[in-house]
């Protein structure tokens, strides 16, 4: 299902979306953050661990916006960060509480530290400037990591994210990021996750209530905008 569609639907049903102003005072360059979250190859590459997620992600154009957002990010001097799920080949400090991780070990792809699998996958582009950071248990991409104390120290106040999966690592990181203190905004046709129709779902009826949800374009939108200001 395209993104066009899976937003439509989600802007049917809940029938509300960041208005123009809001979302321009919150993405300021000065103090926002892009989180990528698992967009590895191992994950939503085409040899992936998950094929009807990679397949979800690429097909629906939610991996294209992601790069879209990216290259916007580096445009405007927004710090972008890549959260990258792994694991050690030996297994150690990985978690072993839930069907999800016991299932994890047995998918003929692993996520292995220094493999291909954990590379950032096509077609988003790291820059020099990016900031990796790599998790070898749970399930966010804040809790038990670096992202919380690096976005303090650049003076984030609000975290940009995109990525898979809708299912669990993305509402994860956003209840985190929220908790934190963080405003969280959702770029809804840069998330994803299986089944299709569980994505706008899952943003109706949970994060658009503790995020401000926008498409890719209305948030490149502000950024272009805020980068114009900057630079004035």
């Amino acid at each position: 299902m395209a993104c066009s569609s899976l937003v439509a639907q989600w802007r049917l049903a809940s029938g509300a979306m960041a208005t123009k102003e809001l979302l321009a005072r919150q993405l300021d360059p000065a103090s926002t953050a892009l989180m990528t979250v698992e967009c590895q190859q191992g994950v939503v590459g085409a040899d992936s661990a998950l094929p009807e997620l990679a397949k979800q992600a690429r097909e629906s154009g939610v991996l294209h916006n992601v790069a879209r957002l990216v290259a916007g990010a580096h445009e405007a001097g927004v710090q972008v960060l890549h959260a990258v799920a792994e694991r050690r080949p030996d297994g150690r400090g990985a978690n072993q509480n839930a069907r999800l991780f016991r299932a994890a070990e047995r998918l003929p792809v692993q996520q292995y530290s220094g493999s291909r699998a954990v590379r950032i996958a096509e077609p988003i582009e790291v820059a020099d400037e990016d900031i990796v950071v790599r998790r070898l248990h749970g399930l966010s991409p804040l809790s038990g990591t670096d992202v919380d104390p690096l976005l303090r120290n650049l003076g984030c106040r609000t975290l940009i994210v995109t990525g898979v999966s809708a299912n669990v690592a993305i509402p994860n990181a956003v209840f985190d990021a929220v908790n934190l203190g963080y405003t969280a905004v959702v770029a809804a046709d840069a998330i994803a996750g299986v089944p299709a129709d569980y994505t706008p779902a899952m943003i109706r009826h949970t994060l658009a209530l503790v995020a401000t949800v926008a498409t890719t374009d209305e948030i490149l939108g502000c950024l272009r905008a805020g980068r114009r200001v900057t630079r004035a």
